[in-house]
């Protein structure tokens, strides 16, 4: 069982930045495979960013170049440093885990409570 919680959520103006964090229990984070999804009013639940066990890392289209995951496994704590922030990046921010990469890809196995993140123009 993993639990995650997340934090670092908030309001910020239209081009300002953000730092995400989420907090992984359990002595398995070096071996599981870690990512954001985000899921704005009216919207289907969508992938931002992962980080996989070996290295690897997704971004979605829209925030590439402007997101970086990154992951302390000496803390058991993944990142999302979230720059040039716009409107539309307005949603709530949930934390995701999964053993297997492709999993966390699609349809994890663990999920945090959430961090809303809200961007004013």
């Amino acid at each position: 069982q993993v639990q995650l919680v997340e934090s670092g959520g908030g309001l910020v103006q239209a081009g300002g930045s953000l730092r995400l964090s989420c907090a992984a229990s359990g002595s398995i984070f070096r071996s599981t495979a870690m990512a954001y999804y985000r899921q704005a009013p009216g919207k289907e639940r969508e992938l931002v960013a992962a980080f996989s066990n070996f290295g690897a890392t997704y971004y979605a289209d829209s925030v590439k170049g402007r997101f970086t995951i990154s992951r302390d496994n000496a803390k058991n704590t993944l990142f999302l440093q979230m720059n040039s922030l716009k409107p539309e990046d307005t949603a709530m921010y949930y934390c995701a885990a999964s053993r297997a990469y492709s999993k966390v890809l699609s349809n994890p196995d663990y999920w945090g409570q959430g961090t809303q993140v809200t961007v004013s123009s």
